[in-house]
């Protein structure tokens, strides 16, 4: 009988974090709510984003997300797409 080769898992592992998709998912929700939420209220804000948060499998960090509704509610609106 041949000797059996040696498996190692380590070498197969993948070089990301752990917790990255989930990162990814943040930062998307996070995205689409200050295109449509920019300039409203931060508790508007913090509603749209914890729903949509958990609509994609993401508990939400509820200091993470008044931050985040803190610096939206601060921006400007975006001008309205007038194009046909």
């Amino acid at each position: 009988m041949e000797p059996l080769a040696s498996v190692s898992l380590a070498s197969s592992a993948s070089p990301r974090p752990a917790g990255w998709q989930m990162q990814l998912r943040v930062d998307y929700v996070v995205n689409k709510v200050m295109q449509t939420h920019r300039g409203q209220s931060e508790d508007a804000i913090t509603r749209a984003i914890q729903d949509q948060l958990r609509s994609v499998g993401v508990v939400p960090n509820g200091r993470q997300i008044a931050q985040y509704a803190a610096v939206i509610s601060q921006l400007p609106l975006l001008p309205p797409n007038n194009r046909a």
